[in-house]
């Protein structure tokens, strides 16, 4: 059996800016973002409302440089904020912050989509985990991201974190998918029997003047129009970096086993988008604590049995890519709960959503 290639990675994460007495959004009016480039160069971009920043990796070779370069930016922004006087926290969305309170960045590509999509925009006070796995062939890659579609809730119920919307519990595990379906080319990604079909799809969009540019395909999952990844965009942002490097391993693993059965022409079945689309629902409701269908048998499955079916699904891979304890911390989400659970059970326990403001500045660098 043949090596399996070096799956590159890129991680972005987009980070709140919070004002430790209020513990409400905070405007860093971009001297964050401008401290944060004399060392981070690309690595650090302002996003549309001002007291979001996004940070993105290098290309990492594995794991381990991902995570080294994920601490680095983590504590790098704590440092930049503390410089003027603000926290730094990781979740979906803010507890209590309203979106009508928080100025938008001074930038004509935000003033563009403010002007095409309105409140639908300005509403869109969300944060999340990006994270790109490189495959040089665009072919083989958008075969598997066909197939990766039915993993997308599985991996989805790992991240919740966004159980507040404007001060209020929502009743979601992940209010933050709800709150960013509308705009339009979001959710999970239509099938395409090849790049060519795919590449047509996005030259159409440019040519009617749908959007000025592919990057405006904001799916859950997407063949990326500029790099050799596909790029993996439905996960919350997670609360600490042992999270975000699990799923970033899962990620990985789901991606190399796919590839692992295309080399041994086989692989896995592709299931209706409509049917993908109640098991992303169900995450989204209940996270880890709640049922899932299984396809193949067509029932309802507890969550947890079908994630360790997914484990022992990726587990040939796992070493190979040196992935092993990320992987393994998997086991400590399902038992300790997910961002969400454990905000949910700050609130429970308080009643009081600046605790739950605390809590989620304080795990920020926990695991660094």
């Amino acid at each position: 059996m043949r090596k399996l290639p070096i799956f590159t990675l890129g991680v972005e994460e987009e980070y709140q800016i919070i004002d430790p007495e209020t513990r409400d959004l905070r405007s860093h009016m971009s001297k964050i973002v401008e401290g944060a480039k004399i060392f981070l160069k690309e690595q650090v971009k302002a996003e549309m409302h001002q007291s979001v920043v996004e940070v993105g990796t290098n290309i990492c070779q594995n794991v381990a440089d991902a995570r080294k370069e994920v601490s680095f930016l983590r504590n790098k922004i704590v440092d930049l904020a503390a410089q003027q006087n603000l926290i730094v926290g990781a979740s979906g969305t803010h507890p209590f912050s309203k979106w009508q309170d928080q100025p938008i960045t001074d930038d004509p590509r935000y003033h563009h989509i403010i002007n095409e999509l309105q409140d639908t925009a300005r509403s869109n006070l969300i944060f999340g985990l990006h994270v790109h796995v490189g495959i040089e062939n665009r072919e083989i890659a958008m075969q598997i991201m066909n197939q990766a579609c039915y993993f997308l809730p599985h991996i989805y119920a790992l991240s919740t974190n966004s159980p507040f919307w404007e001060g209020r519990f929502t009743g979601f595990k992940a209010y933050r998918a709800h709150i960013f379906a509308k705009f339009p080319r979001t959710g999970l990604p239509e099938y395409f029997d090849s790049v060519q079909s795919y590449d047509n799809y996005l030259e159409t969009l440019v040519k009617t003047n749908c959007i000025d540019n592919p990057k405006k395909i904001w799916w859950d999952l997407r063949l990326h129009p500029f790099f050799s990844t596909i790029e993996f965009r439905i996960c919350d942002m997670c609360l600490t970096i042992n999270e975000t490097m699990c799923i970033v391993a899962l990620i990985q693993a789901v991606v190399a086993k796919l590839y692992k059965m295309h080399l041994m022409n086989t692989s896995f079945n592709i299931y209706r988008i409509a049917l993908i689309r109640e098991n992303k629902f169900r995450a989204a409701r209940y996270g880890t604590d709640g049922m899932m269908i299984d396809f193949g048998q067509k029932k309802e499955v507890e969550y947890k049995a079908l994630m360790l079916e997914l484990l022992e699904f990726v587990d040939d891979v796992v070493d190979e890519l040196g992935s092993r304890d990320e992987i393994n911390y998997i086991h400590k989400i399902l038992s300790d709960g997910t961002g969400a659970d454990r905000q949910l059970k700050v609130y429970e326990e308080t009643k009081d959503l600046k605790k739950v403001v605390d809590f989620i500045t304080d795990e920020f660098t926990k695991g660094i």
